[in-house]
């Protein structure tokens, strides 16, 4: 395997578990656990769900710059040379990152405080900050791929 194969296999396999685990947070154990688990328990299920999911966004999203400029001047050599769907896709792959930092160090970081305390009020709201950015990143990571998946042959119509 050369050095673009294993680049190529780390980047799509970074989106897929950060992308991935965005859609099954969001769409499957959100709802279920507000129909099912009072506030007390589903913050503490969600502070320990995040605890787990959280260092695999970390490593995504130190994979998914190198990778992808490691990818870029692999093929393309220069970022004039590269098309433009690359661009948008690196541009908000920043806008994500940018995102989940804000989340990590600001409302999930409040979070688990009104957990420790268990000021079950504060850390809802902070939870409800939480699930709004999850859904603007999840929207934009589906975006993103949807441009991955098709730019190369919607440039090559142009």
């Amino acid at each position: 395997m050369d050095l673009k194969s294993v680049s190529s296999l780390l980047h799509v396999l970074a989106v897929v578990i950060w992308v991935g685990g965005m859609f099954f947070a969001y769409t499957c154990l959100r709802p279920t656990a507000a129909q099912q688990l009072e506030p007390p328990q589903r913050l503490t299920l969600w502070l320990g769900v995040f605890e787990k999911f959280f260092p695999f966004v970390w490593a995504s999203i130190i994979l998914l710059p190198l990778t992808g400029f490691g990818l870029m001047f692999s093929i393309w050599k220069t970022f004039a040379a590269t098309p433009l769907y690359v661009h948008i896709m690196y541009g908000l792959g920043i806008v994500m990152i940018m995102i989940y930092l804000h989340v990590f160090f600001a409302p999930y970081k409040r979070l688990k405080q009104a957990v420790i305390i268990q000021d079950w009020l504060a850390g809802g709201k902070q939870l409800n900050q939480i699930r709004v950015l999850i859904k603007i990143n999840l929207s934009i990571g589906i975006i993103v791929t949807v441009i991955a998946s098709g730019g190369r042959y919607l440039a090559a119509l142009t």
